[in-house]
């Protein structure tokens, strides 16, 4: 049986992959599979139980939230698209660090780093205004989330790396150095900005 990346799993644990449990799995392919949902024909074992009592609404973000920068941006494309704000926060402090003016050495663009292709197919004429970017780059998401049955580790995987480098591996988090940073990075502000402490770095 394979072993799960240490330092993915470590990320992960520190993480809390999502707004409750983190579960593990294996699939077919003997490839671990972390998720926080449930999918069928699997057996999971939780490795990160949140307690109830800190979990966060999406209707009680935290302050930390509104002190983002293009807080009121990100809120109306998170309302939109159905998504929480902390998670498109996280996104684009993974993609651009907030720099608006950001082009990736890909041809990526903008604050959530849209390709040409994505934001073309997203409606977005001009990605760097951060209004359209960040409302493009949410609608995407949101369907990549549609798309993984709400699972926000996958998700955020075929953000980085493509739909199709998770779907064509049955569905686990691509094997790629920097999609293995990306994703923890992600769900750790995530939880960050959800108020929820990560006690150790990384």
């Amino acid at each position: 049986m394979k072993t799960l990346t240490t330092g993915l799993l470590g990320c992960v644990l520190l993480a809390g992959a999502a707004q409750a449990d983190v579960f593990v799995s294996v699939d077919a392919k003997g490839s671990y599979v972390l998720s926080n949902v449930h999918r069928p024909g699997r057996t999971y074992e939780r490795v990160i139980r949140e307690p109830e009592s800190s979990l966060v609404s999406l209707d009680q973000q935290p302050q930390m939230i509104a002190r983002q920068p293009y807080a009121e941006l990100v809120s109306a494309a998170a309302t939109a698209n159905e998504l929480p704000a902390a998670l498109l926060h996280a996104v684009i402090q993974a993609e651009s660090h907030y720099d608006s003016g950001a082009t990736s050495a890909k041809g990526a663009g903008g604050l959530m780093q849209l390709m040409p292709d994505t934001a073309r197919e997203m409606g977005v004429a001009n990605v760097y205004d951060p209004k359209a970017n960040i409302q493009g780059g949410a609608k995407y998401l949101k369907r990549l989330m549609t798309l993984f049955d709400n699972d926000i580790a996958l998700a955020v995987a075929a953000y980085n790396a493509g739909p199709q480098a998770v779907l064509s591996r049955g569905g686990v988090i691509p094997p790629f150095a920097e999609t293995q940073r990306y994703v923890p990075s992600v769900l750790r502000q995530y939880r960050r900005l959800q108020g929820l402490a990560v006690d150790a770095p990384l």
